[in-house]
């Protein structure tokens, strides 16, 4: 059978890098290639590889991944099983300064499939929009721990001694915690196509412990249900392994103290790539703000809903606040209950008169944020971020309707983009009992 191939452009810079663009993974809906590269990071998967970082579009077709190959002498031990020779071949002969840039037709492969997967599932470790308020469920961590580890061990041929994401290992002891639940779930007799992609996973993970030396009753345990008696066993369960967190009810009411006429208030920024995963609901609207006059004094509120698995505390989670385009001033926020909460003074523009204070504001973890110009409130990507945002939603909506309907997977390589995770198929069967 003939492989499909795609066309990538492989271009020289004068520092001796080389860079290969595969246009159609650049391209989705209303974009054009530039754009796409250059829209915001929680659109794009990126990984780490010998010799080069790899990207995908997150939003499109995933198709063979674009490359910025910094070490062609490292990157030629996966170059050809990625892309196929003729892309190898045009990055070995590609001349430091070369400007020309030569269009090459790539190789469909199995390590392609295998990489834009695990691509994905880092970003699904960081981008994932889990929102109380929107309704899309958080993705289990150590689920989705185990199978990176198992997909990092399918594609061993990235990776040399120094990548970040070469950490099979490390993953499968920081996750093993999932093991006997994920053991118990491919004995439950869950549908066909659930029960290969459960043993694919788990015979990645038990070689991948193997190969790194790891031991400890939870992987015997591995060892043992993938013996040869199979998954026999007691089916204790029939539907997804892990009970979905209860107890998270949206606090309602303002916070404590609050009085004073209200002079404004309004929905904040919610830009993801100012805080880590798990502090703050994904949600549009889960900042929000009330300005409020007491007396002579001016001062404003602040709440963001907090994520189901955020800190109680020791953080240091702020919110930026602009007053009619000012300089941005910061107040320290506290975890109660569900909710992030503070406020501070405010100094109004009096020049301003009867016109009404136009404010903004954001929540930032200082240390993590990536600076200004990046989507924040009152830059020139706030609206773009707010697109990306929206399109992302709809993706992981569309993704956790499939998997709670799954079609065929059955663990292959090349079904890098359809087939959900595991811990995308045990959100949303979840979600459906509850």
């Amino acid at each position: 059978m003939a492989r499909a191939h795609r066309d990538v452009d492989v271009t020289g810079a004068e520092d001796g890098t080389v860079r290969i663009t595969a246009h159609p993974a650049l391209r989705h809906a209303g974009t054009h290639d530039d754009a796409a590269a250059s829209g915001p990071d929680f659109t794009r998967a990126v990984l780490d590889v010998a010799g080069a970082v790899l990207s995908w579009p997150v939003l499109g077709d995933p198709g063979p991944p674009s490359a910025e190959v910094h070490d062609t002498g490292r990157a030629q031990q996966w170059l050809w099983a990625l892309y196929g020779e003729r892309v190898a071949a045009a990055v070995h002969d590609r001349a430091p300064g070369e400007p020309a840039v030569i269009r090459v037709a790539a190789d469909s492969t199995a390590l392609a499939g295998s990489a834009a997967r695990l691509g994905l599932g880092h970003w699904a470790a960081r981008w994932w929009p889990a929102s109380y308020t929107d309704g899309i469920p958080a993705l289990e961590p150590d689920m989705l721990g185990l199978e990176l580890a198992a997909l990092t061990h399918r594609c061993q041929q990235l990776f040399d001694d120094d990548q970040p994401d070469d950490c099979a290992a490390e993953l499968i002891d920081e996750h093993r915690a999932a093991l006997e639940p994920l053991i118990q779930w491919w004995r439950s007799a869950p549908p066909a196509d659930t029960a290969r992609h459960l043993e694919s996973v788990l015979r990645l993970i038990d070689d991948a412990a193997d190969s790194a030396g790891l031991d400890g009753t939870a992987l015997r345990r591995l060892r043992s249900a993938l013996g040869p008696h199979g998954p026999a066993g007691t089916a204790t369960r029939s539907g997804a392994p892990l009970a979905r967190h209860d107890g998270y009810a949206l606090a309602a009411g303002g916070p404590p103290g609050a009085g004073g006429r209200v002079i404004a208030r309004g929905s904040g920024t919610n830009d993801w790539r100012r805080y880590p995963p798990g502090f703050v609901d994904a949600a549009e609207n889960a900042v929000s703000w009330t300005a409020r006059a007491l007396g002579a004094r001016r001062r404003i509120e602040v709440e963001a809903v907090a994520h189901i698995a955020a800190p109680a505390a020791g953080v240091l989670l702020v919110a930026e606040i602009n007053v009619n385009g000012g300089r941005p001033g910061r107040v320290p926020l506290a975890r109660r209950d569900d909710i992030w909460t503070g406020g501070a003074d405010l100094d109004l523009d009096r020049a301003a008169g009867a016109v009404a204070p136009r404010i903004e504001v954001g929540v930032l973890l200082p240390g993590f944020d990536p600076g200004t110009g990046t989507g924040h409130p009152g830059t020139s990507g706030e609206a773009e971020g707010r697109v990306g945002r929206d399109a992302v939603r709809t993706l992981v909506r569309r993704r956790l309707t499939a998997a709670a309907r799954p079609l065929a997977y059955d663990g292959s390589p090349h079904d890098a983009s359809s087939g959900p995770f595991l811990a995308e198929t045990a959100a949303a069967v979840i979600d459906e009992q509850y």
